[in-house]
């Protein structure tokens, strides 16, 4: 048992309510998961918490679509979410939905108390507003020609073919997406907390060990940005709850979403006596842990813990945030059949087999990780059957046959089991600090140990002399014990395996501790097999019914701030003659560096080498790529464009990309032997 016992919550982030869970989804449940369950084995008292993220305007006009409430489309997403994770055996202490009675309770104390403090204020906006629906639009939910290259059917707030960045009174020819109709300008009062109120204490926590450097550094800019005001409200109608003190106004869902962790728990402590307030009250000595993904890190380090101090409640111990997910090494495609649906999954593999491939690939870092499937399948095979569950099926048979399942009365290899059940400590301090791939190669090399030994001992030779007998159940027992540490360590990754490991060694749940001794004179129970090999038409079976057409596209953006993807051909533009033509100056550039644009749906900043000559641009290629797939390659750009002035900086050029869509999209590079700076002729 630990030495003390220490009271930990985790939550994950909440999966928004209008859509099924998929494997980019998944990094985060089993990352936060597989942590928890190590807590758990150590003898913490460790609770994990989550709840479907269920308001917001694009649930209301789903559910609209479907002739049915709000509540009865929220209610069957969350069931959908409950069977996926339970798939996936994430563990949650309880899973909830921000739609109840103890989320609405707790925002309005939330809000309430910051009101009362003065950290709430209002103000009159302008919004483009649908006369058709009688509803104020967000600019996702609005569309038409770009202002800078007239590209028709654009977003309100950013063009998917220049990059460029505008507000949707900008668009020309705008429309409302949900009737067609042009949006008018309207205005409305709106709530706004007051987070420049909280830099001094902000600053204070963000700079105290509560994230990670690459947090830290990015929050650096947008202190010296300075905080802005936080618009809270939305205007009816609205599927959310409504502020107390303002009837037809509705906590935008940013506000009771985070909320939902302390309602998702609140429901827990009612039900088993929990102490609310001992995990998060001012001054609780409890740990509170949230997992996020790197795009959701300025609600959570900046609004959240600002919010959470005006109501007079702790702030987090730490954020931990992770990076994207790619499979084969670009952005999720379901034209390509990778963007893989939890559900999808299920129906072809086997669970244990992406647990244990993303513990592999995950650390405490925000990188991107890859799910390269080649390398999947070559991993799982080679680890857990060739080697782990190999150590099992190698010796089980013979204690079971030879010696009636008992094993050796003692261990005949002391200091090799004592070196197996020391790395314990390593092994945990990885766990602890969410370096699971370290933990990983560590585990892996004591099993490499471990089948080198009984290659040297060789059991099968040993079982052919009836002199050796004594000698073939000790090396028997001495590989099962291997094996039962390997399954300890283990288990927060693979606890379905890990069940089936106590079911045949006949022992109690493994918990950390018990690697101290070896079992000696104990009675096993039959082998069965443990983990079967990935088969390749499995894998492609699954892609294969991971493709979809536009067809399966939903008219309605995913969330409040998603974008619609529609892979559609696009007719040929009107014809220029040549001269026009030849003004274009495309030179070959080499993409230096690439970043994330902070509050950028489809941005990423690119710093282009042209041979001796940088430029800065702006690039809308986000849905495709992640940054560190693109540092180092050739690309073409468009060398003399005037230079446009973007609210994130200066763009100086554009660069040129094809493809149907935002989920199939290259960007243009020449062949081999291309220069920097070379004109494209």
């Amino acid at each position: 048992m630990a030495k003390t016992q220490r009271r930990i919550l985790a939550t994950s982030a909440l999966p928004y309510a209008n859509g099924s869970i998929h494997l980019g989804h998944l990094v985060e449940y089993i990352q936060t998961d597989l942590w928890v369950r190590f807590q758990k084995m150590r003898g913490h008292k460790a609770y994990y918490v989550c709840a479907d993220d269920a308001h917001g305007t694009p649930i209301m006009l789903h559910a609209q679509q479907q002739g049915i409430p709000p509540e009865e489309l929220i209610e069957q997403v969350g069931e959908e979410h409950r069977r996926d994770f339970a798939g996936f055996s994430i563990e949650f202490d309880n899973y909830y939905t921000t739609h109840s009675l103890e989320n609405r309770e707790l925002a309005n104390l939330i809000y309430q108390r910051n009101r009362d403090r003065g950290h709430i204020t209002t103000r009159t906006i302008t919004q483009a507003y649908d006369p058709q629906k009688n509803m104020f639009l967000p600019d996702r939910f609005i569309k038409g020609e770009c202002p800078r290259c007239a590209a028709a059917d654009q977003y309100g707030d950013s063009c998917e073919v220049c990059g460029a960045t505008y507000s949707p009174t900008d668009l020309k020819n705008a429309y409302s997406v949900l009737s067609g109709s042009k949006p008018i300008e309207r205005e409305s009062l709106h709530y706004f907390f007051e987070l420049g109120a909280f830099e001094t204490s902000l600053r204070e926590w963000t700079s105290g060990g509560a994230l990670q450097q690459e947090v830290i550094h990015k929050l650096a800019e947008w202190f010296d940005a300075g905080l802005r005001q936080w618009d809270i409200s939305r205007d009816s109608p609205y599927f959310g709850f409504e502020i107390p003190d303002a009837p037809g106004k509705y906590f935008y869902v940013w506000l009771d979403a985070p909320i939902g962790y302390m309602a998702s728990f609140k429901d827990l402590c009612n039900r088993n006596g929990i102490d609310f307030d001992e995990y998060w009250g001012r001054d609780s000595t409890a740990e509170l842990y949230h997992f996020i993904g790197k795009d959701i890190v300025y609600f959570h380090t900046l609004f959240w813990p600002a919010m959470l101090e005006g109501a007079g409640f702790r702030k987090p111990t730490a954020v931990f945030a992770h990076g994207f997910l790619t499979v084969n090494g670009q952005k999720m495609s379901k034209s390509r059949g990778t963007f893989i649906k939890a559900r999808t999954y299920l129906d072809h593999l086997d669970p244990e087999y992406l647990r244990y491939y993303f513990a592999a690939k995950l650390g405490n870092h925000i990188d991107d990780i890859d799910l390269n499937l080649d390398d999947f399948t070559q991993r799982v095979n080679a680890d857990l059957v060739g080697k782990v569950v190999n150590i099992a099926s190698r010796c089980a048979g013979f204690i079971k046959k030879r010696f009636a399942g008992q094993l050796a009365a003692t261990c005949s290899e002391p200091e090799l089991y004592s070196d197996f059940a020391a790395a314990r400590q390593t092994i945990a301090a990885h766990y602890e600090a969410r370096e699971f791939g370290h933990a990983i190669r560590e585990i892996m090399a004591l099993a490499d140990r471990a089948n080198q030994y009984i290659d040297v001992k060789k059991p099968w030779v040993l079982a052919k002399e009836t002199s050796r007998e004594d000698e073939l159940q000790a090396v028997c027992s001495v590989g099962l014990n291997l094996f039962r540490v390997l399954m300890t360590y283990l288990k927060p990754v693979l606890p379905s395996m890990a069940e089936k490991a106590e079911a045949f060694l006949n022992i109690a749940p493994l918990a950390w501790h018990h690697v101290v001794e070896p079992l000696t004179a104990h009675r096993i129970h039959a082998f069965k097999p443990l983990m079967r090999r990935i088969e390749r038409d499995k894998v492609e079976a699954m892609v294969k019914d991971s493709k979809q057409t536009t067809s399966d596209q939903s008219a309605i953006p995913s969330g409040d701030n998603a974008t619609n993807t529609q892979l559609s051909k696009d007719p040929i533009s009107a014809t220029i003659d040549y001269n026009d033509f030849a003004k274009v100056d495309l030179r070959v550039a080499r993409i230096v560096k690439a970043d994330h644009v902070e509050g950028a749906d489809k941005l990423l900043r690119l710093t282009l080498d042209l041979g001796g000559e940088t430029r800065n641009v702006f690039a809308g290629i986000k849905s495709a790529y992640t940054p560190d797939s693109l540092e180092g390659r050739l690309t073409i750009m468009v060398a003399n464009l005037a230079p446009r002035k973007m609210r994130f900086g200066l763009s100086e050029g554009m660069v040129l990309a094809a493809g149907p869509g935002d989920d199939d999209l290259w960007v243009l590079s020449p062949d081999t032997g291309a220069q920097p700076g070379m004109r494209v002729k």
